[in-house]
């Protein structure tokens, strides 16, 4: 670059003198001088302004700011030079086209360079930004500095920015998507509207997925605000995006009641549910969070409380809880005042297969945390609970639902502990959600597996559900059963192929047998409903929050509840397992068995844990 200005800078000053003077006949007499002025005004306020530290390769447009500044200082000074010193002083005119020129030379010399760098690249995706806005402007500035993509045209709603040129590239109407696509071979299409609405947002991926062009994002403006992303970290569209629905804030009222300068213990901390519980309970500033936890979440909030400066004492615990005199231990210990009760099995096939241990967690782990929690006078005891314990057709489902009548239960015994339970439906993203699975099958080419073409469930953000969760617990008045607005039901088959869509490929079924990936339908799977339920009846009633439901629901007395309980104990320690689904139906009367479940499924898992148990003993 130096070089490059120590031939520019001269020819710009030539260039002037011949414009102004009419001739190349300059009669300056000895002036030679004044180009070598010329360059010793210009280079080292250049060098001062830093404008060769500069990476031209990734040089941007404030660059062309420190043009302007440095060849405005240098002309200035030599036009100072020329006045004192020229016994015939240059036409002042001249240094104004000079200062023009050389603005030109020295700026163009380097955006040419910069040009001729990317239109060496190779193996790079043209893509195409969605939003013309700043953002848009600034991912194509960031694109064009990296390796992978090479924005080629940007797309806007706004009819006003159609034909104009930002950054160098036209803007488009989005019905121009496909012929873009074509004619520029664009791989993707970028969508830079960090700002704008779930359900706007949803709106436009409804809108490509006819383009048949693989659809990415740019990070939330949350993110970027915080540095927690970067601009140009485009990735998959966001599952929540899928949702289109808007999230209602927290009322903080009822967001703070429970956590703020409490204790608070969160038992399966290092599920999807829990982890994202620990996540939100952290921000509204608790006295303390204890953690029935894995190492990762822990670190993740060591980390953040490190970084945020958080006045939080974190206490990650290995426990389990069915271990009463443990959990018991915990909450004297700690002083706990609310609980959320996260930890549960909730995958329905494996819990099918293994009864036993599915009772054991989902039924007595919450009851002896619940009781310990009653022992120790905890305010409040939140459930996790679930939409398959509503009209349960397999055993997690009624091993959840009995789990809410021992909190009811539970509830008629006490005045201080105020007991509650959440119920909705599948969270998106979560280890036992679709969406990874859809989205790791569609990397790996197919086949996208589907239980049933008309299979729906409702779905929510582990964020929003998390929120809520909370604010829910703050609104207990014992024995309460809280329900969350999902929303609409969703076809998972729809799911899938929008999925597959917004991947930029088709979906292969008997409507488009050369479609790129395929939908395979793989049948309900054990005891899996085709459609789940939120309420048992329709005794319903609202509260302060517009996606919290009171559900007015029949429970057992105590007394009943227990006799339950004992007679279940008994059969699981007895590894009989057509007893204890007996004995789980009468608790749960709303729970009817699929009747396609072979008995032999239900004997198999008490056989092999019968000879488990019998290894362990040394009796086998």
């Amino acid at each position: 670059m130096i070089a490059s200005d120590l031939v520019a800078i001269p020819f710009a000053l030539w260039s002037a003198l011949t414009l102004k003077l009419g001739t190349f006949n300059h009669g300056l007499g000895g002036g030679a001088w004044l180009y070598v002025a010329a360059l010793l005004a210009a280079i080292p306020v250049f060098m001062r302004l830093g404008l060769y530290r500069a990476i031209v390769r990734y040089i941007g447009p404030r660059a062309m700011v420190t043009v302007l500044v440095g060849v405005s200082a240098s002309v200035i000074l030599l036009t100072i030079a020329n006045a004192a010193l020229m016994r015939k002083p240059i036409p002042s005119e001249a240094f104004v086209i000079y200062w023009a020129l050389a603005v030109i030379y020295v700026a163009s010399t380097r955006f040419i360079v910069r040009q001729m760098f990317h239109s060496r690249r190779i193996g790079v995706e043209h893509v195409v930004i969605y939003g013309a806005g700043s953002t848009g402007a600034q991912l194509a500035s960031a694109l064009r500095s990296g390796n992978r993509y090479e924005p080629v045209a940007f797309v806007d709603d706004n009819e006003a920015l159609h034909g104009s040129l930002v950054g160098g590239l036209e803007v488009f109407p989005p019905t121009r998507i496909a012929a873009i696509r074509k004619d520029e071979d664009v791989s993707a299409v970028l969508l830079a509207m960090p700002s704008a609405s779930r359900r706007r947002r949803r709106e436009i991926l409804e809108a490509l997925e006819s383009a048949g062009v693989h659809v990415q994002s740019v990070p939330e403006v949350s993110e970027l605000l915080t540095g927690g992303a970067r601009i140009e970290e485009v990735r998959e569209i966001d599952a929540k995006d899928l949702l289109g629905r808007e999230p209602v804030p927290p009322n903080p009222a009822l967001f703070d009641a429970c956590v703020r300068g409490k204790c608070v213990l969160v038992t399966g901390a290092g599920g999807s549910i829990g982890s994202e519980l620990c996540r939100q309970i952290i921000d509204l500033a608790p006295k303390r969070l204890v953690m029935l936890a894995l190492y990762n979440i822990e670190r993740e909030l060591l980390a953040l409380i490190r970084q945020e400066r958080l006045a939080v004492e974190l206490v990650g615990l290995l426990g389990n809880a069915h271990h009463k005199s443990r959990v018991r231990e915990i909450l004297l210990a700690y002083g706990v005042q609310t609980v959320y009760h996260a930890a549960a099995y909730k995958h329905v096939p494996i819990v099918e297969q293994n009864m036993i241990e599915g009772m054991h967690n989902n039924v007595f782990a919450t009851c002896y945390t619940a009781e310990a929690a009653l022992e120790c006078r905890v305010e409040a005891f939140v459930l996790i609970s679930t939409d398959k314990a509503v009209n349960p057709t397999n055993v997690m489902g009624a091993t959840k639902r009995l789990a809410e009548i021992v909190l009811q239960g539970l509830q008629q015994r006490t005045t201080t502990t105020r007991f509650s339970m959440v119920r909705f439906g599948n969270v998106l993203e979560s280890s036992g959600s679709v969406v990874p699975l859809f989205r790791e099958q569609i990397r790996r080419g197919g086949p996208v597996t589907v239980t049933h073409p008309d299979v729906t469930r409702y779905f929510m953000t582990i964020p929003e559900a998390s929120q809520l969760v909370i604010q829910a617990g703050s609104m207990a008045k014992g024995g309460d059963v809280f329900v969350l607005d999902m929303g609409k039901p969703i076809r998972i088959a729809d799911l899938a192929r929008r999925m597959i869509q917004l991947a930029g490929l088709t979906a292969r079924d008997e409507s488009m047998p050369d479609g790129d990936i395929e939908i395979q339908y793989t049948g309900l799977r054990p005891a899996e409903k085709l459609f789940e339920e939120l309420l048992i009846g329709k005794n319903v009633t609202g509260t302060d929050h517009p996606r919290i439901l009171r559900a007015i629901e029949h429970s057992l007395p105590w007394e009943d509840v227990k006799a339950l309980l004992d007679e279940l104990l008994t059969s699981m320690d007895r590894f009989d397992c057509a007893t204890a689904r007996d004995v789980l139906m009468r608790g749960v009367r709303e729970y009817a068995p699929v009747e396609k479940i072979q008995d032999s499924v239900w004997l198999r898992a008490g056989a092999s844990a019968k000879v488990l148990s019998l290894r362990q003993s040394g009796r086998a």
